[in-house]
């Protein structure tokens, strides 16, 4: 009786578990396979054409990724504001004008 039950939930909350896998693979896992190298490629051309708005481009590029559920794209942009914050803690960057 108890292996039935089980089974049955199981399948039941099968959806619940797909979905959390899903999201998990496009927002987290799959973002950290892009070679450091086009993040980085990324943050550049931000800097080189935004200048101190560039964390704020990518925050805009993020909140509009999370608008039309494009997880991946999502992970993308986060990646790429953690390396522009990487380099403003670093003085690499000047960062955003107060």
């Amino acid at each position: 009786m108890e292996l039935s039950g089980l089974i049955i939930g199981g399948i039941a909350t099968s959806p619940i578990w797909g979905t959390l896998l899903w999201h998990t693979w496009e927002l987290s896992i799959r973002p950290r396979l892009i070679p450091v190298g086009e993040i980085k490629a990324l943050a550049d051309e931000l800097i080189a054409k935004h200048g101190p708005r560039a964390e704020e481009i990518a925050f805009i590029e993020e909140d509009r990724a999370w608008r039309y559920s494009e997880t991946f794209q999502q992970g993308k942009w986060h990646r790429v504001r953690r390396e522009l914050w990487r380099r403003y803690e670093a003085g690499e960057w000047e960062g955003p004008r107060s």
